[in-house]
């Protein structure tokens, strides 16, 4: 087949940065990023990048350089390529609007396979329309009241919703695809998270786990504690071990401290199932009231209040992810991109055959659910073509969870980022429980000051507690009246769009 080789080149790029990372579309830690060129909640649209002997992963782009395929790998593309649905469209362009292109640039970096399946299935291509981080939901405006037809959006942007429905700058996707059709099962609970009055928002094309938890397996070792995967096989991973094994641990005199990470917070109330901001039954809610939330951050207040999480005040609020490696951290939650690339590169200084790596616990008897990054498209108002946008998602859907597609990946990963099976083994487990049970907060959706008051910053909301500022009773009594009447106009705005559907 014509460009093949090119093609699954693409191939590797996606499966191996997509599927096996948990890059940042939720992560609104300072080294997150919005996954496929996103931005932390009111952060900077700053991209991960790095940079090895022959290899550049950008997540701007999802593509990768790298050498030529190995074995029968080229004959992966005409297998994944067959799954995907015959169709005719007429119109052969989708117009896509974001601060990053869709279409490799000049610097010699492949397609993703999304893009590349998409063109020779379909002979459709994709036109980039570009923005800025700052100024994309002007120009969207812009462009949707002008009637430019712009047909796709990136569905990983954390301001995403309800704020375009209620802007009028999205609309339904349920016309153009089956949800009940098999392609979508992988990502069903995502769709499902952006449902409001019985009608999807966005094309989910793929779920990963926001964060996961790394640790070194010699420093588990060499204090003689119990290795956490083995308790998570065993069903005895969860908060109560989790704390257990800092309290063993920890010993601040000695240099030996005990959770660090950028944002680890919103996994640990996430992995409760907390959000400050939730959807139920289609409408937008304020959960501070909520008894899980409080669960939550009582246990994230124990744990500062007991000397367990790093106290980053002593290190001018950066994190010290090099103790890992050093054997003086116990736990880092950190997404999987942090050690992806050259372990050169890695700023947990971990030996690659020392990595351990976990879901975030969960309390003893809750559902293991996780802060969920989650990838796709949001179909713009008045698209031109969506017919065509959903062909396109459904390239990209089966291209991050083709089975065939992730054999090359796990290869790649070893090469590349001296990973062994057993890593990827790990970070595909996290995934498919945050695929099952994944957590996604609409509090920086609703507006700027309800997310600054909730998420955003550990002088408000739900991450005070887990830096020992105030216990959650006292934060929830200076919040929750407030916030509640805010979420209940942004809802309230959101029906009155819906009905017009």
């Amino acid at each position: 087949m014509k460009n093949t080789k090119k093609i699954l080149t693409g191939l590797l790029a996606l499966t191996m940065v997509a599927g096996l990372s948990a890059c940042g579309g939720g992560d609104d830690s300072t080294g997150g990023n919005g996954g496929n060129g996103g931005a932390a909640d009111g952060g900077d649209a700053a991209e991960v990048t790095t940079t090895t002997e022959g290899t550049t992963t950008t997540q701007a782009t999802v593509a990768v350089n790298t050498e030529g395929l190995k074995g029968d790998e080229q004959a992966v593309l005409d297998s994944v390529m067959a799954t995907l649905p015959d169709a005719d469209v007429e119109n052969k362009e989708v117009k896509w609007l974001a601060h990053y292109t869709k279409n490799p640039g000049t610097d010699g970096q492949s397609k993703g396979v999304g893009l590349e399946m998409f063109e020779q299935k379909y002979g459709m291509h994709i036109k980039d329309y570009s923005t800025t981080w700052d100024t994309r939901w002007d120009d969207l405006s812009t462009y949707v009241l002008g009637g430019e037809g712009i047909d796709i959006w990136p569905g990983d942007d954390t301001a995403n919703f309800p704020k375009g429905v209620i802007s009028g700058m999205f609309q339904p996707v349920d016309d153009y695809i089956d949800i009940n059709d098999a392609v979508w099962q992988n990502t069903r609970a995502g769709m499902d998270i952006f449902s409001f009055g019985g009608k999807h928002f966005s094309f989910v094309t793929q779920i990963t786990a926001e964060q996961v938890c790394i640790y070194n397996k010699s420093t588990i070792e060499e204090n003689g504690l119990d290795d956490p995967w083995e308790l998570y096989e065993a069903g005895n991973w969860n908060w109560d071990t989790f704390k257990g094994m800092l309290q063993d641990f920890v010993d601040p005199e000695n240099g030996l401290y005990g959770l660090d990470g950028w944002y680890y917070e919103k996994s640990l109330w996430t992995s409760a199932g907390a959000t400050a901001v939730g959807n139920v039954d289609g409408h937008v809610v304020s959960m501070l009231r909520d008894p899980i939330v409080e669960k939550a951050e009582n246990f994230g207040y124990e744990l500062f209040q007991d000397g367990l999480i790093m106290d980053l005040s002593e290190y001018n609020w950066a994190i010290q992810p090099q103790f890992m490696g050093e054997g003086r951290e116990l736990f880092l939650m950190w997404g999987s991109w942090g050690i992806q690339g050259a372990p050169e590169t890695w700023m947990s200084k971990l030996d690659p055959a020392d990595i351990g790596i976990v879901p975030v616990p969960s309390p003893a008897g809750s559902d293991p659910y996780g802060a969920a990054t989650i990838a796709g498209y949001a179909l713009c108002k008045g698209a031109a073509n969506p017919e065509g946008a959903a062909l396109f998602a459904t390239c990209e859907i089966v291209a991050a969870n083709s089975d065939e597609a992730k054999t090359i990946s796990d290869r790649k990963a070893m090469d590349d980022n001296q990973w062994s099976q057993e890593v990827i083994d790990r970070i595909n487990v996290c995934n498919d429980l945050v695929r099952q049970y994944p957590v996604f907060d609409f509090a920086s959706g609703c507006s700027t000051d309800i997310a600054d008051y909730t998420v955003n910053t550990s002088d408000n909301g739900l991450r005070v507690p887990f830096h020992g500022g105030s216990d959650w009773a006292t934060e929830r009594e200076k919040l929750a009246d407030a916030i509640d009447s805010m979420v209940q106009e942004v809802d309230s705005q959101l029906q009155a769009k819906i009905a017009e559907f």
